[in-house]
């Protein structure tokens, strides 16, 4: 499994805390994928992907594809750096560890969890939290 985080921002975050966070929820998870891209990008970026690909003129902290066999089982997800960094406030958690959160997230969807309806939101929110404390770096 080929692995890429990618830091479109401009702005110095270190990617070594993600790596280790997606190669931790891949074994944990078992999901089966010959590459992952990771990007982190900024509001701008993430408000004009939401709108493309979702019909959302917003920003929201994470997106994931699933490229599927055709690709050769490429998955991809993309962070929001800014928002990453409100919630990181908000939730009273350090920027690495909302970044690492949002990415099990991102994992999450490739697995086929989904977040739409209530009920499965908290489905999701659950297995986030078991993979994030089975996980912690």
């Amino acid at each position: 499994m080929k692995i890429e985080i990618n830091n479109l921002t401009g702005k110095k975050i270190g990617s070594g805390f993600l790596e280790k966070t997606a190669e931790q929820t891949l074994k944990f998870i078992k999901l089966k994928f010959s590459e992952l891209s990771v990007a982190v990008v900024g509001d701008r970026e993430m408000i004009k992907l939401n709108k493309k690909h979702r019909n959302r003129n917003y920003t929201t902290d994470v997106l994931a594809f699933d490229y599927g066999p055709l690709f050769g089982g490429q998955g991809e997800i993309i962070i929001c750096l800014d928002q990453a960094k409100r919630q990181a406030k908000e939730l009273n958690n350090v920027l690495e560890e909302e970044l690492s959160i949002l990415l099990i997230h991102g994992m999450l969807h490739l697995a086929g969890y989904y977040d739409e309806t209530k009920k499965d939101f908290n489905k999701m929110l659950k297995k986030q939290k078991e993979v994030w404390q089975k996980i912690i770096l």
